[in-house]
């Protein structure tokens, strides 16, 4: 390619007499008369000291920058937002968690738009920040890369984020004191990286890894190590790569590669999370995906990978067996794979996994696809009159696979937790929250909390739950999330009353309110529509805007 092509978009800011003051400018942040003749390279960092997941990604993106640069092309750094799911968790801040997702996608189409970049690494490590930065780069459509900051160590004796949580729930119960829960609290989180078990983070970075818009390694890496700094030197070599090749994240996000990733998702278990977000995610590429489509794939791939919140292994472990790799290699062979979608390498999936190395002998972590934990997909789409548009659930088995019990209703995540910790709520409740959805809440809040909670009191077998919010990644039990339609528009899920007798069946996948057609109609025409809880703020804008959670959850729609 010639150099104008190599510049396709940084042309139009630089060259050029009447660009002269464009160039003034960017001679103070260090551009040399050589730098205005190479490909422009944003690299959105992450970087926050606001959550461990990525107070370390300020020298990931001095690295790729530099990687950059010695490519050929001239890296610019430039920040994307971010939250901490983990910190908010429980509050109010939560329902900007989501909402954070938009706003960091369109961050980066904002920044990199605007500047005229040629190509885009992207670096996030925690769980809305990923698919924001993926959306961003797919809106865009240039030459992109996505790193992973990496998971982080596990705290003493196993423990994790969750374990915190779960530690809340048994010092509830009495059975954690005073001095073991602080002592969790001290030091279940070392240091720097994303949450250790197969929570949203790590099952993003699979996903991404598998749709093809990462190096090949980069979702099993440890945040601090040699292999995450390797990703990213290498990161500089790949994108020139792609720019001079003009291979696009349209080219790479296809709808097979999609298919890809959501069965490497179900194989490892992975978060109900990854429903929402490769839904949107697809949306920005133009990719037809629907709730449907992951009842569909999951019927013949099975759940093989142990790990954590239902298992026992953190992603850590997963990492020294050789990560999602040799797993990929393993399902490509069964024909569960698409080996024929390109990637970010410029070579196909099939091309990339030629060289693995199977999983050590002895190790359980991972199990063979044909001596399963479960033999079909662990995320089941539910629908029934209590979520006719549909609901999703994260079913391994160890749970159970049907529930009937009695509803017991709140009105807010916060009323819930307060029933499950001061013993209001009990053996075979259904738990109802809602008013907890994209639009109602507004945001969609996680239900780490009480079902955390609900698990530390010993009564994860006893107790489902059912909401129009979704769960974090280092959610289990029986839990359903994503009901749609939501409590705010009039769903079904808003005129549940405690008592209410519910059926959940993971094998037929439906959630049934055990009440006459007549009497769910009558009660529905008394429901009127409350008040938003917003009327200004981002807050307000994303409840004008955002669509149901079986559409994605996403603000541009309708525009």
């Amino acid at each position: 390619m010639t150099d104008k092509e190599t510049r396709k978009y940084s042309k139009i800011v630089v060259d050029g007499v009447e660009q002269a003051p464009s160039r003034a400018m960017l001679r103070a942040v260090g551009f040399s008369d050589a730098d205005f003749k190479k490909p422009q390279i944003g690299i959105a960092s992450t970087w926050s000291m606001v959550t461990p997941c990525n107070m370390h990604i300020n020298k990931l993106a001095e690295d790729v920058n530099e990687s950059t640069d010695s490519a050929g092309g001239k890296g610019i750094i430039y920040s994307a937002p971010t939250i901490s799911d983990g910190i908010s968790m429980g509050t109010e801040g939560m329902k900007y968690s989501l909402v954070s997702r938009e706003v960091i996608a369109d961050s980066i189409e904002t920044v990199s738009g605007c500047m005229g970049h040629d190509g885009i690494i992207a670096i996030g490590g925690c769980d809305k920040n990923m698919p924001g930065l993926m959306m961003g780069l797919s809106r865009l459509n240039r030459p992109s890369i996505f790193i992973y900051g990496g998971t982080i160590q596990p705290g003493p004796n196993h423990t994790n984020v969750v374990s915190v949580f779960e530690a809340v729930g048994g010092h509830a119960a009495g059975t954690v004191s005073d001095i073991e829960l602080k002592n969790i609290e001290d030091t279940a989180i070392p240091g720097p990286g994303s949450c250790g078990g197969m929570y949203t983070a790590n099952t993003m970075a699979s996903a991404i890894e598998a749709l093809g818009m990462s190096l090949p390694n980069s979702s099993a890496q440890d945040a601090i190590s040699p292999e995450k700094e390797q990703d990213c030197h290498e990161a500089g070599k790949a994108i020139m790569h792609l720019i001079e090749n003009d291979i696009k994240p349209s080219d790479i996000m296809t709808r097979s590669a999609f298919e890809n990733a959501i069965k490497v998702v179900i194989a490892l278990g992975g978060s109900t999370n990854a429903v929402l977000h490769l839904i949107a995610m697809a949306h920005s590429m133009n990719v037809q995906l629907e709730l449907d489509d992951f009842t569909e794939l999951g019927k013949d791939v099975p759940m093989v990978a142990d790990l954590k919140p239902s298992g026992t292994y953190l992603m850590s472990e997963l990492i020294k067996i050789g990560g999602i790799q040799p797993l990929m290699k393993t399902m490509l062979e069964a024909g569960m794979l698409d080996g024929s979608c390109l990637t970010v390498t410029g070579k196909t999936l099939a091309e990339n996994l030629e060289g693995v190395e199977s999983y050590p002998e002895g190790q359980d972590i991972i199990r063979p696809l044909d001596k399963p934990i479960k033999k079909d997909s662990h995320l089941r789409i539910l629908r029934g009159n209590l979520a006719p548009e549909g609901a999703v659930a994260k079913i391994t088995g160890k749970e159970g696979i049907s529930f009937t019990g009695s509803a017991r209703v709140y009105d807010s995540e916060e009323e819930c937790l307060k029933g499950i910790l001061d013993g209001s709520v009990v053996a075979g409740d259904v738990l109802v929250i809602r008013y907890e959805g994209p639009r109602g809440a507004p945001g969609m809040r996680e239900m780490l909390s009480p079902t955390a909670a609900i698990m530390g009191k010993g009564l994860g077998q006893e107790i489902a739950l059912i909401t129009d919010g979704r769960f974090s990644g280092g959610s289990h039990g029986f839990v359903v999330g994503h009901v749609t339609p939501e409590a705010s528009e009039g769903g079904p899920i808003a005129i549940v009353e405690t008592g209410d007798k519910i059926a959940i069946d993971a094998d037929a996948n439906t959630v049934e309110l055990l009440l006459s057609d007549d009497e769910i109609a009558a009660r529905l025409s008394k429901w009127q529509k409350p008040a938003p809880r917003y009327t200004r703020g981002v807050l307000a804008k994303y409840a004008a805007s955002v669509t149901s959670a079986s559409e994605g959850a996403v603000t541009d729609k309708y525009l």
